[in-house]
């Protein structure tokens, strides 16, 4: 399989690391996969090439990348792009509506119009967006851009909790390490055990969702009506709370309510407490010695076990693992 990783100034240093030492550990391990379990008759590999714009680009952290020409991603199954170096969310937006961007997104859409698969992850999916190549479908993207995100690619099928979504041809995925779990997903599609190695080999785990490390406070900000609601809900969280009475309080009707917290963060405010809810007992299952009982009670539920299930679904890690992590620590 022909990969074509393309690299532009200001390029993540670490996603770009990440993708390459992946695929070429899966490409050192592929003899290995085999005792894995998995009945393998001819290893697969990837030949990758890194490609620019230019022959040589300077990476987000000032170090210089050779790459090779264009015309290599003509001929790839896949061009990755990695995230751009850029956490500020007004000079993100800056640069990849701006001109700056411009031949990186134009490269995209060819790439998409001749049916040749593409994958990103991070600041990177908004230039995939910005290309309209994400247009109708399903993505993801770093859980604390998802508001931005939403705001400005509303025909894009947002899903902040997930780490990788695959979706007709174009891949996403969250977070500035998640180019390791984007990296790993392209080994994965040819031999789950070769990718089980790598990650092995690596120390590295794949994380199906982002939930576990969404911070609900600082969603919440970008918008005043949600940052008010976020607060009331706060200074309540073991009393049972009623949304209507959360939109009285906070002075706006119940309607907006729902709406602002729809529009900003995708969704409902009823799912928003709970995330509220699952950050506040994470936090006191890794920080105290209370138990799973009193926890419960103090984030609003009566009943231990309805707060280990969604524990379990939010986080995709149970009660002992999380004590587990303070203990480690």
């Amino acid at each position: 399989m022909k990969i074509a990783v393309l690299v532009y100034d200001g390029v993540f240093d670490s996603g770009l690391s990440a993708i390459l030492d992946v695929l070429d550990g899966a490409n050192a391990m592929g003899e290995e996969a085999g005792t894995m379990g998995e009945e393998i008759h001819e290893p697969p590999s990837w030949d990758v090439t890194t490609v620019g714009l230019q022959p040589q680009v300077r990476t987000g952290a000032g170090h210089l990348i050779a790459a090779k020409p264009l015309a290599h991603a003509e001929t790839a199954d896949l061009v990755v792009l990695p995230a751009l170096k850029e956490r500020r969310p007004a000079a993100l937006l800056e640069y990849v509506g701006g001109d700056r961007s411009l031949p990186v997104r134009n490269l995209i859409a060819r790439t998409r119009d001749r049916g040749t698969p593409v994958a990103s992850a991070c600041t990177g999916t908004f230039l995939l967006a910005e290309a309209g190549v994400l247009d109708g479908r399903r993505a993801t993207t770093s859980w604390w851009l998802a508001p931005l995100f939403r705001a400005r690619y509303p025909q894009v099928r947002l899903d902040q909790s997930s780490m990788v979504i695959a979706s007709e041809g174009v891949t996403t995925a969250g977070a500035a390490f998640g180019h390791v779990d984007l990296a790993l997903s392209i080994v994965r599609a040819r031999s789950h055990a070769l990718a089980d190695l790598v990650a092995r080999y690596l120390v590295v785990d794949e994380r199906p969702s982002q939930s576990a490390y969404t911070i609900p406070s600082a969603l919440a900000q970008s918008d005043p009506t949600v940052a008010a609601f976020e607060r009331w809900v706060r200074e309540r969280l073991a009393e049972p709370i009623s949304i209507p009475d959360a939109a009285r309080a906070i002075g706006v009707s119940n309607r907006t309510l729902q709406r602002s917290v729809q529009r900003v963060l995708g969704t409902s405010p009823i799912r928003f407490v709970q995330d509220v809810r699952i950050e506040q007992a994470s936090h006191l299952l890794r920080t105290t010695g209370l138990s799973l009982e009193t926890i419960a009670r103090r984030v609003g539920y009566e009943h231990p076990n309805t707060l280990r299930v969604l524990l379990r679904e939010r986080t995709g890690r149970t009660t002992t693992d999380l004590r587990g992590t303070e203990r480690s620590t």
